[in-house]
């Protein structure tokens, strides 16, 4: 696992912690779901979810990726 290091506010640190400890959760757990529901997955996430497309759909490798960028997008929304 790669380690990150950012800079915040001070203001923005303190109302992350407090979040995580509401939540239950680690400031690196609350980073990862954000990030998440944001859409930003790995390559090979982004490649697994372009062959379940053309599992479930049998279309054309254009057809599937374009459905994949639909539904990430879509994701994105949420």
């Amino acid at each position: 696992m790669s380690r990150l290091t950012i800079t915040l506010s001070d203001e923005r640190y303190r109302a992350l912690k407090e979040a995580s400890a509401q939540r239950g959760k680690t400031i690196g757990q609350l980073i990862d779901e954000s990030l998440e529901f944001y859409g930003i997955k790995s390559h090979d996430d982004a490649r697994a979810l372009v062959r379940r497309a053309r599992r479930g759909a049998a279309l054309a490798p254009e057809e599937a990726l374009a459905l994949a960028v639909e539904e990430v997008r879509g994701a994105r929304r949420e």
